[in-house]
């Protein structure tokens, strides 16, 4: 059994002459432990099929799993719960809250854990040290760096610990040096066992992946196995910060 598995996955938005498919039945599987690039064009229904991935987006039709579990047969709670378990999310914006500092942002998914402040505080301070941001937890958003704050929104995400990571666009806001030094942490993740899938429109993003899946006009219309060509001068180097 795969780790994520879609079926028939299709996504319409509106009803009648007003209606548009995004995504037209896709189906494919993902193993635990992959890193997987969804690349395509503007519009390609990459992006949508990525918050359906993150039990965010309900499909109109077709089915996804995640560890046998049917994620869209979950209820609203169950399925909060699940993403709480399993799943860390970047977004192409980094939604980051201006007026609390960076740790404080770090520790928002574990505000209703069942846990002590202390020991959220811990979790938040280890995110932050692996994405080399430890030095700066008391500063806001607006004092750090594109590429800093990229860093804060990945430590956020994988904070709770998530088996999966899902990434939208995570170095479109970034220069050539911080999206290399994005990739390079990515790979590091993917080293220590976490499943990464990465929407991305970069070519040169997408050969850090282990696989490629290409989608079009809401299609899965080309896969390819084994890219991984670009590799990480040693474990842990993020790179600059600008």
């Amino acid at each position: 059994m795969s780790y994520m598995q879609a079926e028939g996955l299709i996504k319409e938005y509106g009803s009648g002459e007003t209606s548009f498919m995004a995504v037209r039945g896709m189906s494919f599987e993902i193993q635990q432990g992959e890193f997987a690039a969804i690349m395509g064009e503007s519009g390609s229904g990459k992006s949508t099929l990525l918050t359906m991935m993150g039990a965010l987006n309900s499909p109109t039709s077709g089915t996804y799993r995640v560890d046998d579990i049917d994620v869209y047969s979950l209820g609203q709670d169950q399925r909060a719960e699940f993403r709480r378990e399993f799943l860390g999310f970047i977004f192409q914006s980094f939604y980051l809250i201006p007026y609390l500092t960076v740790i404080e942002n770090v520790m928002l998914p574990l505000a209703t854990a069942r846990m002590a402040s202390k020991e959220k505080r811990a979790m938040a301070e280890s995110a932050l040290e692996q994405v080399r941001m430890d030095g700066k937890t008391h500063r806001l958003p607006g004092e750090i760096s594109g590429g800093e704050q990229e860093r804060l929104a990945i430590a956020r995400a994988i904070v709770n610990e998530p088996t999966i990571l899902l990434a939208d666009e995570p170095t479109g806001n970034l220069d050539s040096d911080n999206s290399h030094a994005v990739m390079k942490l990515f790979q590091t993740l993917n080293e220590a066992g976490m499943t990464i899938v990465m929407v991305t429109h970069s070519q040169d993003c997408a050969q850090y992946a282990k696989r490629m899946l290409r989608v079009s006009d809401g299609l899965l219309v080309d896969e390819e196995e084994a890219i991984g060509t670009k590799q990480c001068i040693r474990k842990g180097d993020v790179g600059p910060d600008r």
